[in-house]
């Protein structure tokens, strides 16, 4: 793996995945997502050596690593044009990565596995395809944990942090608005209800870490919480990257409204 340049260190991203392979078709409501996701790799410290991606859309009993050198890809995604599911991204999987993270989780106490089959899902080659398009730097994705304790995600995220000395880049990829039952609607009330959950994350987001920390384990206290996530899958990569944010701020860094929906992307350090 590449070495660290001295004095830097590798941020932690929260970014959000948009719908499906949205960015490859003929929908320019998502232009200024991919904007932002274009603007990630120029604004990092240096190119990374590795990245370690978590995604809303993998779920393990334990914290489980992809470990093939040649990831596959899996078009998690159904009813869309035929060429979204001919779409490449030939990025190297790294086995030593994957061992790394699975020591660090250990030394934390928390059990891991491994999967050699696993290939890349949606939420993580779509929105690569657009931030990191040459695909050349290796990606090894960890699983979110089935109980869905933000808590544990948190944790996890701890055990991770000082991967970002070693000029390994975490992004976790989600939605802060994940109702899908309620995506597409224009009612106005949902629109106001969307944005206080944004404008309330982000506060947690920008908060002191006790106090962010405090706050994402209690996200159902929110305003909207449950009408923006029925159900937290893709809101708990964002505790990963909290844990893994150390005494980092976040800040909100992408802020649009995509359909009537306010979505962001937030960063750490």
């Amino acid at each position: 793996m590449e070495t660290q340049t001295a004095g830097t260190r590798q941020p932690v991203l929260f970014l959000p995945h948009g719908g499906g392979p949205c960015f490859f078709m003929d929908q320019p409501e998502w232009d200024g997502m991919a904007d932002y996701l274009r603007s990630i790799a120029p604004g990092l410290p240096q190119r990374p050596a590795g990245i370690v991606v978590v995604s809303g859309h993998w779920e393990t009993k334990v914290p489980t690593v992809t470990t093939s050198p040649v990831p596959s890809l899996l078009f998690d995604y159904y009813g869309f044009p035929e060429h979204t599911y001919h779409l490449k991204y030939p990025a190297p999987g790294s086995p030593a990565l994957a061992a790394r993270v699975r020591g660090l989780l250990d030394a934390a106490g928390i059990s891991s596995a491994e999967d050699a089959e696993r290939g890349l899902d949606h939420g993580v080659f779509v929105p690569f395809l657009v931030a990191f398009p040459e695909a050349d730097i290796p990606v090894v994705e960890l699983s979110l944990q089935e109980n869905l304790s933000p808590g544990e995600h948190l944790r996890i995220g701890q055990a991770l942090e000082s991967l970002r000395d070693e000029n390994i880049l975490i992004v976790t990829t989600g939605m802060n608005f994940h109702n899908l039952r309620l995506f597409w609607s224009q009612d106005q009330r949902v629109t106001e209800a969307a944005q206080q959950f944004d404008d309330w994350l982000a506060g947690a987001a920008e908060a002191s870490p006790a106090v962010r920390d405090e706050k994402l384990r209690h996200w159902e206290e929110a305003p909207a919480a449950r009408l923006c996530h029925p159900r937290e899958e893709h809101l708990l990569p964002l505790m990963v990257a909290a844990g893994a944010a150390g005494q980092d701020l976040g800040v909100r860094d992408y802020s649009e409204e995509v359909l009537g929906k306010a979505m962001s992307g937030i960063r750490f350090g």
